[in-house]
């Protein structure tokens, strides 16, 4: 007796098939947002093997310096560390360096 191919049922057709193609394309999207946002922020050194320093909103109240030292990244916030004793600190002057290495200090 011939089977009818059109009765016969599959058992490869597995319902929750379709959950893992949308978990991949998640995963991909994912990557590709993570990937936009450090390109569109130039935050490129961070991924770099070279030791670089980023003061972010220099001169302000919520000034922050950010530090890679070898593997390690730090973040200091100036304002944080005068708050545990109770006083900020203020800018007093103004440093440059010379083109010949020498460095002067301004002061206010």
């Amino acid at each position: 007796m011939k089977e009818n191919p059109i009765l016969k049922l599959e058992e490869d057709d597995n319902p929750l098939g379709m959950l893992t193609n949308l978990f991949d394309a998640a995963m991909v999207f994912a990557v590709a947002l993570m990937v936009a946002l450090v390109t569109h922020y130039s935050m490129n050194e961070i991924f770099s093997k070279e030791d670089f320093t980023v003061v972010k909103n220099p001169g302000a109240e919520n000034m922050e310096i950010i530090m890679k030292e070898g593997g390690q990244v730090k973040k200091y916030v100036p304002s944080e560390s005068g708050s545990s004793q109770g006083s900020r600190g203020k800018r007093v002057g103004s440093a440059y360096r010379l083109e010949n290495g020498e460095i002067i200090y301004i002061p206010e």
